[in-house]
């Protein structure tokens, strides 16, 4: 399962990629808007947005590309680790490895 994350902490890039790897996703994550983002995305199962920690057009631009592919979007205030691992549960049909 394919995952891009939207937004959350620069110092925490590493570790979103490491949990959803726990759970046998690959995760693409940008933290900020670093050229064009549309064509980077790609066509992922799953879309996270951290709403608090980005801009309303890298939110608009990547929400577009993800109904495009029709892929989910799953929305969290929150930026944390628990709160990506709570929406990992959710929508990831792997359980973490050990």
């Amino acid at each position: 399962m394919s995952i891009v994350i939207i937004g959350g902490n620069e110092r925490m890039e590493r570790i979103y990629s490491d949990t959803c790897e726990k759970y046998g996703c690959t995760a693409k994550v940008y933290t900020k808007e670093k050229g064009a983002l549309r064509s980077k995305i790609g066509s992922p199962d799953l879309l996270i947005v951290f709403t608090n920690t980005v801009s309303h057009g890298m939110r608009e631009c990547a929400e577009t590309e993800a109904r495009r592919c029709n892929a989910v979007i799953a929305r969290s205030h929150s930026s944390s680790l628990s709160a990506l691992t709570s929406i990992m549960e959710i929508h990831c049909r792997c359980r973490m490895e050990a």
